[in-house]
């Protein structure tokens, strides 16, 4: 293989996982450990891809940066898989669970359908269609569409929640600095998501391990108000170690 396609894999591998590994690369293009460091060094210098200690990530555009919907969905899908069927394991029928807009969230969601009595409170629309025809009873809040989330956002879905309760928040987030706390790049979807906490029991913050020790542009709240978090277990054990200090209990896929 050229040294210009395998890189260029590498970017396609880079977009699809969201993370990628020198180990994980040398194995998947049977090549050294070197050539694949050669590899990143090169990528990372023409600016296509950030280096990190034992792999790269994709370029940060900066704590404004929201991507789309169809764009999350195609990055880290089976660690969403595995995180989403740990989520479920923890809902009780009966209970009531607020999920906020997110592919992870999303992907709870549709390991729900089997319930024959839960209710879910969520802003999220594409959310709502997937329960349409299922046992579980859907709560939509109002508000205003925005179309890169497909979420509901502005005062009609913050006070449609405080209105209610519920046992259980799943929260998805863009960025979680457990020093900071946990953060989204839109204003008023952390404001919808700040009513949603105070309107569950409990909060479950549901995150791949790429999104620790980010931050984005807004506060959503800070780590004393989570009470657990689902990640997947290429988490740093730094962070993981900072997250049990906070009293944050861990379950990891």
């Amino acid at each position: 293989m050229l040294n210009e396609e395998r890189r260029r894999q590498i970017l396609e591998l880079l977009q699809t996982e969201g993370r990628v590994l020198v180990g994980d690369l040398s194995k998947h293009f049977h090549t050294s450990l070197i050539t694949i460091r050669k590899d990143l060094e090169f990528l990372h210098r023409q600016g296509t891809l950030e280096r990190t200690h034992g792999g790269a990530l994709p370029v940060r555009i900066g704590a404004l940066n929201d991507r789309s919907l169809q764009e999350k969905e195609r990055m880290f899908r089976q660690e969403k898989l595995r995180i989403a069927a740990a989520a479920v394991k923890m809902i009780r029928p009966g209970q009531v669970i607020i999920l906020d807009s997110g592919t992870t969230t999303f992907a709870i969601a549709r390991a729900c359908t089997h319930f024959k009595s839960l209710t879910i409170i969520t802003n999220a629309t594409n959310i709502a269609a997937e329960m349409a025809g299922t046992s579980v009873e859907v709560i939509l809040t109002g508000g205003t569409l925005r179309k890169n989330s497909f979420s509901l956002v502005g005062p009609l879905a913050e006070e449609a929640l405080r209105g209610l309760s519920a046992d259980l928040l799943f929260l998805a987030v863009d960025g979680f600095d457990v020093r900071y706390g946990l953060t989204t790049p839109n204003l008023l979807e952390a404001r919808v998501n700040r009513a949603m906490a105070e309107t569950a029991r409990r909060t479950v913050v549901v995150c791949d391990s790429s999104k620790f020790g980010r931050r984005s542009l807004s506060l959503i709240m800070p780590i004393s108000a989570v009470h657990e978090a689902i990640t997947d277990r290429k988490i740093a054990k730094s962070q993981l170690k900072a997250l049990r200090e906070a009293d944050v209990e861990v379950t990891l896929v």
